[in-house]
């Protein structure tokens, strides 16, 4: 006999308790940076598949646009990725440097929120890290105008065959002028930690002539 199907359960009574962590100023750095490194530690070790993924908000004519990426580098200048300067993303960055990133790990009930300005890394750098990718990767990089039109992925599959073949006795596979990286300068950088009631622990850093200031916020 076969059972009744299993009801689906309403999105509006969807819901988690948050109970995994807490934030409290006494226990967290004066800067933002080792906290930041802290928790993408932890998220490395939840066994979370891309802890390094993050959103990317950019503005177009005064509107959003948003896209998931991998943060590729952190240090104390701030966030960096890589992509296509002639992406929307790269036109939209070029058109207004602002840009604001966010990190949720789900199984750590934890989210990061950075705001700040988007510059170009230089050509050293990134050149050195597309040679750290994957050949495929970097053959990848020549093959795709990214975000333009395309007829079929037939297209992009054929180009790729060429160029494997024009790149297979090059080593390494030269950077494209056009591909590089960004440095995300926060302004400021918001961790978020769930608690239970929904009264979750929010720390803001924010800068303050030219020092990190934090303070909490309500949830």
């Amino acid at each position: 006999m076969v059972g009744k199907p299993k009801k689906e359960t309403a999105l509006h009574e969807l819901r988690v308790n948050y109970t995994k962590g807490q934030l409290i100023e006494s226990e967290i750095p004066a800067e933002p940076f080792p906290l930041f490194h802290s928790w993408l530690d932890d998220a490395r070790q939840s066994e979370i598949m891309e802890p390094n993924a993050m959103v990317l908000s950019t503005i177009r004519d005064g509107k959003p646009s948003a896209r998931v990426l991998l943060l590729k580098g952190l240090d104390e200048r701030g966030f960096v990725f890589f992509t296509n300067y002639l992406s929307h993303k790269g036109e939209e960055i070029a058109l207004n440097p602002e840009g604001a990133l966010t990190f949720f790990w789900d199984k750590l009930e934890r989210q990061v929120r950075v705001e700040g300005s988007l510059t170009r890394i230089s050509e050293e750098e990134s050149t050195q890290y597309f040679h750290s990718r994957p050949k495929m990767s970097q053959i990848g990089a020549w093959v795709s105008n990214q975000s333009s039109v395309i007829e079929s992925r037939d297209i992009l599959e054929e180009k790729f065959r060429m160029l494997q073949e024009k790149f297979e006795a090059i080593d390494p596979v030269p950077k494209p002028p056009y591909w590089g990286g960004y440095l995300l300068t926060p302004r400021q950088i918001e961790f978020w930690q769930g608690r239970e009631g929904r009264l979750h622990d929010r720390i803001l850093y924010f800068h303050e002539k030219e020092s990190w200031a934090k303070c909490r916020l309500s949830p």
